[in-house]
């Protein structure tokens, strides 16, 4: 039989705000650069925060090795782990809950509202749905089985257990979850509909927007029109693929850019965050069968759209 992958080290730091400390492996040291733990520090995070801060990390304790926290002057070992929590810039409260569709021993499937993050990443660390989840539900070890676009609502799933979360990737990954989502959008009779648009979408890091270009179609989606009042359509958007930015790119190749969207087709000024202006794009439904269960399993969003307008009955 062959070795199974070595287990990563438990971490002696809880979890701050929801999110876990970050684990540090001592790479190699062959030209003896580093003689103790400070040296090593220094040279690794000294040009982003000042050695002064790594220095007053350290006189506090933050700097933890298995045993506890590790002194300044301890000889450095490579290979061995180390860790420590970052700092975090403060971020603005996203002024809308997290609700919970469903709950189970293994599935937390949640309602993201617009503006929230799904996971940390760049300058949403604590201002996110995992990390709120996190802390309200007290379940530590919660993760994503898939994202969201921060800019989008909807239906998130989320493993209780970590053993279980490779099943529910797998899914998601094999393109065995119907997705469905739901759009506010201008109407245009000139746009037959229901169409499949398949394109190929690239993403470049750094680039807020992604791109159309020539090649193989790497993604596809369904658009449908659900119904109009006025000059706005409400649309039932079916990805069969799940690329960055996939559905807003669609529609707005289409002709129909979604309501709100500050990219497509033209990407607005950074600003600060205009909560009263959300993306019209919810991740309406999520279904599946259990990998576990064998259960067909239905999950719908209660949220609606902002600018969809009510009917005079509703």
């Amino acid at each position: 039989m062959g070795r199974g992958r070595r287990a990563a080290p438990v971490a002696p730091l809880p979890q701050r705000d929801g999110i876990d400390p970050v684990r540090l492996r001592l790479p190699a040291d062959p030209d003896g650069a580093w003689p103790t733990l400070r040296d090593h520090l220094v040279h690794r995070f000294a040009g982003r925060v000042g050695a002064e801060r790594v220095d007053a990390m350290l006189r506090n304790g933050r700097f933890v090795g298995t045993d506890g926290p590790l002194a300044a002057d301890e000889p450095y070992t490579a290979g061995r782990c180390v860790w420590f929590h970052r700092d975090f810039a403060p971020e603005v409260p996203v002024p809308f809950e997290v609700a919970i569709v469903h709950r189970d021993e293994r599935l937390v499937i949640a309602d993201k509202p617009h503006f929230l993050a799904t996971t940390p990443r760049g300058s949403h660390i604590t201002e996110t749905a995992l990390a709120r989840l996190r802390r309200d539900l007290g379940l530590p070890a919660l993760q994503p089985a898939h994202r969201l676009d921060r800019l989008t609502a909807g239906l998130v799933l989320f493993v209780v257990r970590p053993r279980d979360r490779g099943a529910y990737q797998t899914l998601f990954r094999d393109r065995r979850v119907r997705k469905e989502y739901e759009a506010v959008a201008p109407y245009d009779p000139g746009v037959a509909l229901p169409v499949t648009v398949r394109s190929r979408i690239e993403k470049e890091r750094g680039v807020p927007a992604a791109r159309v270009v020539p090649g193989e179609p790497n993604s596809e989606s369904r658009i449908e029109l659900l119904e109009r009042r006025g000059g706005l359509g409400r649309y039932r958007l079916l990805p069969a693929t799940g690329r960055t930015h996939q559905l807003r790119v669609h529609m707005n190749g289409a002709g129909l850019p979604i309501l709100n969207d500050p990219l497509y087709p033209a990407v607005l000024p950074e600003g600060p965050e205009d909560f009263s202006r959300p993306l019209q794009l919810l991740a309406r439904a999520l279904e599946f069968t259990d990998p576990f269960t064998g259960e067909r399993r239905l999950f719908t969003s209660r949220r609606r759209l902002a600018q969809w307008p009510r009917s005079i009955h509703s």
